[in-house]
């Protein structure tokens, strides 16, 4: 019989050690888990919990042994006394001795007695002392308390101020909520609606950013229902398709989606587009564009032909496309909630991440006909990989002007004449775009 505990500590631990993605390792877990009748919902909320809330654990863990060994603790070891940890905290379906005992069990039996025991002491001792006192500068206290690197931190009070730049911490430590897009090439949101009212006494909520997208918190449900097998629907946030929105694709249109990977949005295009005209979809990794086959296949889109190349190397470069859309990588502030070890590394590498981006826009741009669109967008609230990016191109692609997002999108999504969504004010992934016409 499988142990989700176990199985939690080994994905914990990898991306962890090893920077890996959890979701890739989440999704073959949880088959396994499936298969053997074991709990899913509490390993995923382990792996989620953990990786997202490790700060706060670590800081939590420091205070009740030596700090300075604890820093130098082995990972194998401190993953055990993180998931611990977050059972008593955080799960209260969960008994706190129990959550104590199958930890130090398990320490016992993957490691030795003598680090279990060192493991039971401190969850003790945690238990006897749960009052953690937190620093008093505000940096360093929703560091810890809300469990981020202090560099991100600084940065959101710089911009934000330290009231919003704790609601968009604490934002994304919920639970996300499932967004789902109607393909309305298949059927209308009103189907979708009165068909899971029916089967499942489940109601949605609508969106006044995108008319395709629907908002539940029974994420299971949905995703296990043959509705999304069939391709009546994809699981995309709002804020993403809102991107789409702006971009506006009209039937019979050329586009071209530089970075499309996994799909979602060159789907949505396709659709836009009533499975007319054409969606270049181009992405490097062959298991990439993998998926955006099989996402187009499961929606029966026809009119998507999915590149496997580099963007920056894409080919023959002409003024092509009536509309292409750069949807850059980029350090994923926007998306913490959902991609939780993002958080702990995006620092790692930003001024490379800025070079492409700036590179992209450079490059990506010669592919728009006069009277074209270009849509530049990423999933961050970083106004280096933003704003400044944009007015750098527009300083030195005087042929390029920016449309305003707001004859597109809702006046509340827009900043400026940019399409930027706040994640703690409109309860959506944090997003950006720009949308600029060749003249």
């Amino acid at each position: 019989m499988i142990n989700e505990r176990l199985e939690a500590y080994t994905v914990i631990k990898k991306v962890l050690r090893n920077n890996e993605f959890s979701d890739n390792l989440l999704n073959s877990s949880v088959k396994k888990i499936r298969k053997q009748n074991g709990d899913s919902n509490l390993f995923y909320t382990l792996v989620k919990g953990v990786i997202k809330m490790k700060g706060n654990l670590e800081y939590i863990l420091s205070t009740l042994t030596d700090s300075d060994k604890f820093a130098q603790t082995d990972l194998k070891i401190k993953v055990w006394l993180y998931i611990g940890l977050f059972q008593i905290i955080h799960l209260d379906s969960i008994p706190e001795y129990a959550a104590v005992n199958e930890t130090v069990e398990l320490a016992k039996k993957s490691l030795s007695p003598k680090t279990a025991a060192f493991i039971n002491a401190v969850l003790r001792n945690y238990l006897r002392n749960k009052d953690i006192k937190y620093p008093e500068d505000a940096v360093g206290r929703i560091a810890a308390e809300q469990s981020y690197p202090k560099e991100i931190i600084e940065q959101w009070i710089e911009i934000y101020g330290e009231e919003d730049a704790e609601y968009l911490a604490l934002h994304f430590n919920d639970i996300p909520r499932l967004h789902l897009r109607v393909n309305k090439t298949a059927t209308t949101s009103a189907k979708i609606q009165a068909y899971f009212k029916n089967k499942h006494e489940l109601d949605f909520r609508t969106s006044d950013l995108s008319d395709s997208m629907l908002v539940t918190d029974s994420a299971t449900t949905v995703i296990q229902d043959v509705t999304f097998d069939e391709g009546y629907y994809s699981i995309q946030d709002t804020a993403a398709a809102g991107i789409v929105e702006l971009l506006d694709p009209k039937p019979g249109e050329s586009i071209l989606d530089m970075f499309a990977a996994p799909g979602g949005k060159a789907t949505f295009i396709c659709e836009k587009l009533n499975n007319t005209g054409e969606v270049i979809a181009i992405d490097k990794k062959p298991s990439k564009v993998k998926m955006i086959k099989q996402a187009a296949e499961r929606l029966q889109l026809s009119n998507i032909i999915p590149v496997v190349t580099d963007a920056l190397k894409y080919g023959p470069k002409a003024p092509a496309y009536d509309r292409v859309l750069l949807d850059v990588p980029c350090s994923g502030w926007g998306v913490f909630g959902r991609k939780a070890e993002l958080r702990w590394q995006v620092h790692q590498n930003l001024n490379e991440i800025l070079k492409l981006q700036a590179k992209a826009l450079d490059y990506c741009s010669g592919f728009v006909k006069k009277g074209g669109y270009l849509v530049y967008s990423t999933c961050t609230l970083n106004p280096r990989e933003n704003q400044d990016q944009i007015k750098r191109f527009l300083e030195s692609h005087k042929q390029f002007k920016l449309i305003p997002a707001s004859d597109f999108v809702p006046k509340k999504y827009t900043s400026e004449e940019f399409y930027l969504t706040k994640p703690h004010i409109h309860n959506i992934d944090g997003a950006f775009a720009a949308k600029m016409q060749k003249m």
